[in-house]
């Protein structure tokens, strides 16, 4: 949907949001396939990878049970705040169709990224950097015959210690306030040649937060640093897909008014001098 066609304030929810809602009844419909899948992805085991007593280097960090983000604020920031701004910009330009598709288009970022985030974890059963202290709390290690961890720890915690890479905490993180970032440089105009750097801080600060949430995870022991990183360009590659599946690049509009202006400097250009 073209920018130019939205803010015109004559497309409320009470006189296109039902109609609107029917057209797109099939896409709402699979982002309840995709909560379920991922739903079930977080239900089985996890691949529990083959660890041996001489891999444990890298896995004797400090378990701390209560992380800097826990999982709850996760969606808060990464969803309901995103929604929070689209609902300003609504009550603002009284638009139902760029309200619609920027929910949409961020519940299908979060979902798409959980899915694949979660689908990646069960895959590698990567062990976490505080997996020692979940397998072995007591600190006293055992191994079965074959050289594998014999962990008798919390049967959850354990579970979870085999979910490492990626870091879903900085994929969804990244992926809701990628799609925040890139619906704010629209909304702002940052590409808009006239030298305004103040709507570029803004378009960033959505990303330097998902980053900082992505250094918490290592700060915690939760994550490696590779994590994190994969986590990240999950989580961003997601979100650009979205976002441009319900609204041109942000730089859209900037380039349709310079082609405007070159096309009228063609056709008022005087005609060269033939009788020379």
């Amino acid at each position: 949907m073209s920018e130019v066609q939205t803010g015109n304030g004559v497309f409320t929810i009470n006189s296109h949001g039902k109609e609107l809602a029917r057209q797109h009844m099939h896409d709402w419909l699979v982002l309840v396939l995709l909560a379920s899948i991922d739903l079930f992805l977080n239900i089985i085991e996890p691949f529990h990878r083959y660890v041996a007593e001489d891999m444990m280097t890298d896995m004797k960090y400090p378990f701390y049970e209560k992380d800097t983000i826990p999982m709850y604020a996760v969606p808060v920031y990464a969803g309901i705040l995103p929604i929070g701004i689209f609902l300003i910009y609504y009550m603002r330009r009284k638009d139902v169709y760029d309200l619609h598709h920027a929910m949409l288009g961020l519940l299908y970022a979060l979902l798409i990224t959980a899915v694949l985030t979660d689908s990646i974890k069960d895959a590698t059963g990567r062990p976490r950097p505080n997996f020692f202290y979940r397998c072995f709390p007591d600190g006293k290690a055992a191994f079965t015959d074959n050289g594998d961890v014999l962990c008798h720890g919390d049967a959850h915690k354990i579970k979870e210690g085999y979910k490492s890479f990626p870091s879903g905490h900085t994929s969804w993180s990244f992926a809701g306030l990628g799609f925040l970032a890139l619906y704010l440089c629209g909304k702002l105009r940052a590409f808009s040649n006239k030298g305004h750097a103040r709507k570029l801080c803004i378009v960033v600060s959505p990303y330097l937060f998902a980053a900082l949430v992505g250094v918490s995870r290592v700060d915690d022991y939760w994550h490696h640093w590779t994590d994190v990183f994969t986590g990240a360009i999950i989580g961003t590659t997601v979100a650009s897909f979205c976002y441009l599946q319900f609204f041109p690049f942000p730089n859209a509009q900037n380039v349709m008014e310079r082609e405007r202006v070159q096309n009228r400097e063609v056709v008022t250009a005087p005609l060269p001098d033939l009788e020379a």
